[in-house]
């Protein structure tokens, strides 16, 4: 079973990409499950709206993940109770909206998990991950509460997020990162069999700071006279990361990075 996870969703520019080019991406690759973090994926470039969730699961996505973006558009807050594919961060303070883990079978009838984190460094204050992430792994087992597991973790830092992929290396298929909007270079498998990457990068235009528009963010850097950020407007570049998973063991057989279009290339 293969299964894509793209990483944070930005503006306009990412959405279009995604609408215009998931179907047949699902289909070149093989690709059996598909995840999205869509957290800025609203047209100012924060926060997600039902239009977009819904227009994302048309093209082909499965589940959608969040971070500290999450509440920024506000007519989410009653729609996530409704919808059990968006997830938001499972440590947000309750009670919260929403749920940050559940599991979603695909039409094999395979059952996979998946789990909303947030950091706790640099980040909206929320509860901790790391006492979250303990409980949830002694309430919830790998191939007796569903076959596969994903967990995306939402943080600012590298070694936040390299310790959580080594808390649940064994007891996930695929532990990736996202907020960062850069693809890291360290796709791998882990000693106990878990997927592994620290950010899987941005569903955005690269022509920008992290997705937004690059002679904007320069004069907010030098606090000069600015406009509001808003999003970059390019061609987008699909980011994020294919997992090879083996239904018997629930573990991860080998992970590629996905790159498709706009500014990069795999290299």
């Amino acid at each position: 079973m293969r299964i894509l996870f793209l990483g944070d969703v930005v503006g306009n520019s990412g959405c279009s990409k995604i609408y215009s080019n998931l179907l047949s991406q699902i289909e070149l690759h093989k690709i059996d499950f598909v995840i999205v973090n869509g957290e800025n994926a609203a047209e100012v470039g924060v926060g997600l709206t039902k239009e977009i969730c819904e227009d994302l699961f048309k093209c082909g996505v499965n589940v959608i993940t969040t971070g500290n973006h999450v509440w920024d558009q506000k007519d989410i807050m009653k729609y996530i109770d409704k919808e059990k594919r968006l997830l938001r961060p499972k440590n947000l303070f309750e009670p919260s909206p929403g749920k940050g883990f559940e599991v979603f079978k695909n039409k094999e009838n395979i059952k996979i998990g998946v789990l909303n984190l947030m950091g706790n460094v640099f980040m909206k204050k929320c509860d901790d991950v790391f006492e979250i992430s303990k409980k949830f792994l002694t309430e919830h087992k790998l191939k007796e509460d569903y076959d596969l597991l994903v967990v995306d973790f939402h943080g600012e830092i590298t070694s936040e997020k390299n310790a959580i992929g080594y808390l649940f290396d064994g007891k996930a298929t695929l532990v990736v990162g996202t907020h960062t909007h850069i693809p890291t270079n360290d796709a791998r498998v882990l000693k106990n069999g878990t997927a592994y990457q620290t950010d899987a990068g941005m569903c955005g235009d690269y022509d920008s700071v992290i997705g937004m528009n690059k002679d904007n963010s320069l004069k907010r850097f030098m606090k000069q006279e600015s406009i509001k950020n808003h999003p970059a407007t390019g061609d987008a570049t699909l980011s994020g990361v294919i997992v090879d998973c083996d239904l018997e063991t629930g573990l991860a057989i080998k992970i590629e990075n996905y790159i498709f279009g706009g500014q990069l290339k795999n290299t």
